[in-house]
């Protein structure tokens, strides 16, 4: 028993000095697209009809670090501020499926062919599915949400934007809040993919899974139940195919796991409509499907002047030095995120003390919102409520979901009407 646990702590380490700096390095990107690309910049392009904000939904979400459950309140918020519904969509196909930290990761653990693949097929499917909205799902008039929406942010929402430097916000973004949000779902996907190693021999599945359309179909099946984030889905598909399964088949996982969900299917309907939702599901299916046929058929060909491909492209690293020091860096990433929103909690607490005993003009409004996961969720429901008329000031708790709105001349229906358009449900807990 001691020894099953020794080889599957080794294997497991082994995956996470491979993935350590390609994930370093994404977070460092995620870190710069987070301060280059406001959702207020995005906003501008997906509005109107035809084929341009589709296809530019899809090309955004590609490199965006947004996990399925970060992307829904994201793209409910790029809805409700004037996108359309195609374009929402191909954004919601596109976004979880890939990030630039997944890519990186997808090129450690699972070869370039893999790297490249993988977001190309992202952007695919997020247009077809984006295209399929608008040709099958056209509204009669236009959304109502988007009529009603502010045009600006207010200070609530954009001022620690507005005071803290960039690098500071590059920083904090990249290496505490997207560790915070994808920590411990990489974690346990590293897990799975030593325990795979461990205690399954190579190709030992290759007769069930190993090609063809039935075997992408079972992983594809296997994928849509499981609520597992682009990158941390990437070392458990190592792990399938250190089992036998083929390319297409991993892909058709990778596919199908980050974009679906119940939660995630029950919110498009809710924000999209049935049809919306349908289409969009359809899409997925389709997508896992054709794109890991294609893979399947190009992997014979890239196999020669690529061979990781071929070699089902599971991690053995060499025990050297510098894989350990990559695995202890990343490690520390992931500790320091955790223990800074344990300090970040404590300001918050400051902050909204101050704010009751200098504004007795003010009122507070307290809401219980439930469905937050992940900072993207938090930041969404602070900017609606921050937009909502006689908002001075809101404060978010991600792990509580406690909600303390400070303001003057508002109407308490209006918040949680703002919040269900996201996805969530709030109540009223005091005025």
């Amino acid at each position: 028993m001691i020894d099953i646990m020794e080889k599957i702590v080794i294997e497991s380490w082994q995956v996470l000095g491979q993935m350590a700096p390609y994930l370093l390095f994404g977070f460092l990107i995620a870190g710069v697209l987070s301060v280059s690309v406001s959702p207020e910049w995005v906003e501008r392009h997906l509005g109107g009809g035809g084929a341009g904000p589709v296809l530019k939904a899809s090309l955004f979400g590609v490199p965006l670090p947004l996990c399925s459950c970060g992307v829904i309140p994201v793209s409910a918020s790029f809805y409700r501020h004037g996108a359309s519904r195609a374009a929402t969509t191909s954004f919601l196909l596109s976004t979880p499926q890939t990030g630039i930290d997944s890519i990186l990761v997808t090129y450690s653990l699972l070869g370039p062919v893999f790297a490249v693949f993988r977001p190309l097929a992202a952007l695919l499917t997020g247009f077809i599915g984006g295209g399929l909205v608008q040709f099958f799902d056209k509204p009669s008039q236009t959304n109502a949400a988007n009529k009603a929406a502010p045009a600006v942010c207010h200070e609530a929402c954009c001022a620690d934007k507005g005071e803290r430097n960039v690098l500071s916000r590059l920083l904090s973004y990249g290496f505490i809040t997207l560790p915070r949000d994808i920590g411990a779902a990489l974690l346990i996907g590293i897990l799975i993919a030593g325990l795979i190693s461990a205690l399954v021999p190579p190709d030992y599945l290759t007769a069930y899974i190993g090609g063809g359309i039935l075997s992408i179909l079972l992983m594809m099946a296997a994928g849509v139940p499981v609520y597992v984030c682009a990158t941390a889905s990437v070392p458990i598909a190592a792990g399938f195919m250190y089992m036998g399964a083929s390319p297409g088949a991993a892909l058709a996982f990778l596919i199908a796991g980050p974009a679906t969900n119940a939660a995630t299917f029950t919110t498009i309907v809710k924000v999209l409509g049935r049809r919306a939702a349908i289409l969009y599901m359809g899409t997925v299916a389709f997508s896992a499907v054709i794109w890991g046929l294609l893979l399947d058929w190009l992997a014979p060909f890239a196999e020669t002047f690529f061979p990781q491909l071929g070699s089902h492209a599971h991690v053995h690293l060499e025990n050297d030095q510098l894989s350990h020091i990559w695995a202890i860096a990343l490690l520390a990433v992931l500790v320091f995120s955790y223990i800074s929103m344990s300090f970040g909690k404590k300001e918050n607490v400051m902050e909204e003390g101050k704010d009751k005993d200098t504004s007795s003009h003010k009122h507070l409004l307290e809401l219980q919102v439930t469905g937050m996961t992940c900072s993207h969720c938090l930041e969404s429901v602070k900017r609606a409520l921050a937009e909502s008329p006689g908002v001075h000031s809101v404060d978010v708790n991600l792990k509580s979901g406690k909600v303390v709105v400070t303001g003057e001349n508002f109407d308490a229906g209006q918040f949680t009407a703002a919040v269900s358009e996201l996805g969530y449900t709030a109540k009223v807990v005091s005025l």
